[in-house]
């Protein structure tokens, strides 16, 4: 049976009555000063907002403004959007050769990777040997760390079936408020160690991260600075332009169910069948990149816009966002409490760790730069590493953005809501904590080899010296 009339007209006002979280989270972000300092986006102001107006918080004193039904339909959207978010990824971006990839991101990649496997070292330890044994968590408890915080709200709502699958249902819910004490952590901590490194002099380009543009701050642009959202590639009269990269992005995730459907339909019969809760947001970003690199071959990709598409996945970011957090269940959270706290605790130490102390030693020039970048991306999203690196490089003049776009190239694909964050649950379920940490340490050792054999390791970076 297919969606009635009625059914779609209560989807419409429920994603209005989330449009007007939206406007007044803008408006409070533009307003209060102390949400601009955090750089908190209007999309996290909005879901506490309309968490502060559900259940568990407002509905406690009896007064609830926020409809179950309206909230049911938040739950869902999530899980969804995530796929139009990692349909976008590589759409519209050139893909440049392997060899120039590794040349300008390889030290970058990395690093990343041994601070993204790292999250699983650190959470599957922590939980196996300390907060299973006391509080009787799985040991997959431990991958929440890198699906909130390298993942986002978004990998951790498409995670929701598989945390099912696996007989832990408050999963999903733990990596929402996973990813919100990650994005929030991204710009407090990242702030402060700014501020820090720019005071001690590891900073390349700033020496005061104060002077920063009332336009970041309140994140309204003025008339003289406003650039357009994107170019139109195809004519309005035969196809709005608009709707054309909207197609390119369903035709993407379209490709993503199929294979996906497939590989279910082939693992069916197979035991353990490893497929069989496999979200589809990893398949959506690999349709995406298959029809890149076609529209590339046959030349047509001139007609796919990159900005474009970016705001088709920022339109689906902070609706994924502000409907993630206003629905996130407060009494699972409360029933996971501590050990949620010590895994948020001990994965912050260690990335906050690999800032100060990997970091200088990894990465070949411009550490900070880069490091806080990784800092922004691991803990928050990709979106927060550019904040950062915007406060501590504002025009880009280092190397470090041009490094971490080439990193995401060969990063996105496994982790960070690529595929190994999409299989970790399931496989250290199916084959077991040691096997699993055993290969983590491996794939860690291996990036660690890579980067002594190219030259990159071992020397502690060099400050305020323009060496690229």
């Amino acid at each position: 049976m297919g969606i009635t009339g009625a059914q779609l007209t209560t989807l419409m006002v429920h994603l209005g009555w989330l449009s007007i979280l939206l406007l007044v989270g803008k408006l409070i972000r533009a307003r209060v000063r102390v949400l601009q300092r955090l750089f908190l986006p209007a999309s996290i102001i909005a879901g506490f907002l309309g968490l502060l107006l559900g259940p568990y918080i407002l509905g406690a004193t009896g007064v609830q403004l926020i409809p179950e039904e309206m909230l049911g339909t938040w739950a869902s959207l999530p899980g969804v959007l995530i796929n139009v978010v990692f349909a976008c990824l590589f759409l519209g971006l050139a893909i440049p050769k392997i060899a120039t990839i590794w040349k300008e991101g390889g030290p970058q990649f990395c690093y990343g990777w041994t601070v993204g496997m790292g999250q699983y070292i650190v959470g599957v330890g922590i939980s196996y040997a300390i907060l299973g044994p006391l509080f009787g968590v799985p040991a997959f408890f431990g991958t929440l760390l890198e699906i909130g915080f390298s993942g986002g709200h978004g990998t951790a709502a498409g995670m929701r079936e598989a945390f099912e699958q696996l007989g832990f249902e408050a999963g999903a819910d733990l990596g929402l408020m996973s990813a919100t004490v990650g994005i929030i952590s991204a710009v407090v901590f990242g702030m402060v160690m700014v501020n820090l490194a720019a005071r001690k002099g590891y900073t390349q380009i700033i020496t005061s991260p104060d002077k920063i543009p009332e336009e970041t701050m309140r994140g309204l642009v003025p008339v003289e600075k406003r650039q357009p959202t994107g170019h139109m590639t195809v004519s309005p009269d035969a196809l709005e332009p608009l709707a054309f990269h909207g197609a390119v992005v369903g035709a993407a995730i379209i490709i993503g169910w199929y294979v996906l459907t497939g590989i279910k339909s082939l693992s069916a019969g197979m035991e353990p069948d490893l497929f069989r809760s496999f979200p589809l947001f990893p398949l959506a970003m690999m349709g995406g990149l298959l029809i890149q690199i076609v529209a590339t071959r046959v030349g047509v990709a001139t007609y796919f816009d990159r900005k474009t598409f970016n705001r088709i996945l920022g339109l689906s970011l902070d609706f994924l966002v502000v409907s993630a957090i206003a629905s996130i269940k407060l009494d699972v959270f409360l029933a996971y409490f501590w050990p949620f706290l010590i895994l948020m605790v001990a994965g912050l130490a260690w990335i906050i760790f690999a800032t100060w102390f990997i970091a200088p030693r990894m990465l070949p020039d411009a550490w900070f730069e880069r490091g806080i970048t990784e800092y922004g991306m691991q803990t928050g999203v990709t979106a927060m590493g550019l904040l950062l690196l915007r406060v501590s490089d504002p025009q880009f003049e280092t190397p470090a953005a041009k490094a971490f776009g080439f990193k995401q190239i060969l990063y996105e694909p496994f982790m960070g809501g690529g595929f190994i964050t999409a299989a970790a649950p399931i496989l250290i379920a199916t084959y077991g904590v040691d096997e699993s940490l055993l290969v983590g340490a491996a794939s860690i050792l291996l990036v660690l080899g890579i980067s002594w054999v190219s030259g990159w390791l071992g020397k502690k970076g060099r400050i305020r010296e323009r060496d690229w």
